[in-house]
């Protein structure tokens, strides 16, 4: 077992009284899963997310992650994990501007402080892997959408995570570059065995997951395995 959510509450106070983002949210996924979120605006996706990205703390209930006590592990420690073990990937690619290709994937690493022969090393296989080489000294305003996407996804493996969360990842892509993101998800899954969780509203993206999880005002409405 990779993660668990047991019992996850999410709220906000509104004038006196509670409106409630997620309820009663129980969720297991095991290392190498492709899993899918759906349901309509509002309806928590991307607060699940958040939560299971560590970006965010629930209201009640328990969250452990790679056998730790997520809610109780100390803010250093907790930075720890999700550095070490999770990356994301952004609809709005979330690129630093003024870096450039090779120095926005390098980032994650800098923060994991791994040595600069290392990081080096990585982010040349990473470049290699992802046929971007040739735009390594370029900055995200000279590349298209999708190569922008790309390198984000590039960063997010960057650290070799365990799990890509990913919060509508073609949302901003036409549907030929859209499908060679989910494509690459694809292969990353299968062949790498990394555990992939998307929030998406295309059905389309949906079924790439081996189940999709379907939120309606918060709670799980349904769970459709493909």
């Amino acid at each position: 077992m990779l993660l668990q959510l047991n019992k996850i509450f999410k709220w906000v106070n509104v004038g006196g009284s509670r409106t409630f983002l997620l309820r009663d949210i129980n969720l297991t996924v095991q290392q190498g899963e492709f899993i899918s979120i759906m349901g309509p605006s509002g309806s928590g996706k991307s607060t699940l997310l958040h939560i299971i990205g560590m970006l965010d703390d629930a209201d009640e209930g328990e969250y452990v992650f790679a056998d730790q006590n997520v809610f109780k592990l100390k803010e250093k420690q907790r930075s720890q994990l999700y550095k070490q073990h999770i990356g994301f990937v952004f609809q709005a690619y979330h690129l630093i501007d003024e870096l450039t290709v090779y120095e926005n994937i390098e980032t994650p690493l800098i923060y994991q402080d791994m040595k600069g022969s290392e990081r080096k090393a990585v982010v040349a296989d990473i470049l290699d892997r992802f046929g971007i080489v040739g735009k390594k000294d370029l900055f995200p305003s000279q590349l298209s959408g999708g190569q922008q996407q790309l390198v984000g996804i590039a960063r997010a493996l960057a650290s070799n995570p365990k799990v890509i969360l990913a919060d509508e990842p073609t949302g901003n892509l036409n549907s030929k570059q859209g499908e060679e993101i989910m494509e690459l998800f694809k292969k990353l899954n299968k062949e790498d065995g990394v555990t992939i969780i998307q929030v998406t509203h295309s059905e389309k993206n949906a079924s790439y997951g081996s189940r999709t999880i379907h939120l309606l005002d918060g709670r799980v409405d349904q769970i459709v395995n493909s």
